[in-house]
């Protein structure tokens, strides 16, 4: 009796330290960028705001995309294990935005829809 119930107790404790391990082993974080959005629609436009959709959610590790118009912010939740925030600005910097200290990529504003240019 005594060896089933050390065992069921080896076997609880296995199981909370794993959960606790993958728990540290992923780290999610969120971070607000901020850009420069001209129009005060780009949430619902059909070129840019979709971009958010299609592109960066697309890279790797991102898991979340909020713009916030009116405060000119682009709010993006990532996995660190899977990506940084260098490569998140790089990203957004091609899709033609501002991302902090990163300007936007020459090519990918050209793309932009004219109502979204600064």
């Amino acid at each position: 009796m005594k060896t089933i119930i050390k065992s069921g107790l080896l076997l609880i404790a296995l199981f909370c330290f794993s959960i606790t391990a993958s728990a540290q082993d992923r780290k999610i974080q969120t971070v607000t960028i901020k850009t420069a959005i001209a129009c005060d629609h780009c949430k619902i436009c059909e070129t840019c705001g979709q971009l958010f959709d299609r592109k960066l959610l697309r890279e790797k590790g991102v898991q979340m995309v909020s713009l916030n118009e009116e405060k000119m912010t682009i709010q993006v939740t990532y996995n660190t294990k899977k990506t940084d925030l260098a490569t998140i600005k790089k990203a957004i910097s091609q899709l033609g935005y501002d991302a902090d200290d990163v300007k936007a990529d020459p090519e990918g504003y050209k793309k932009l829809d004219g109502c979204c240019k600064v």
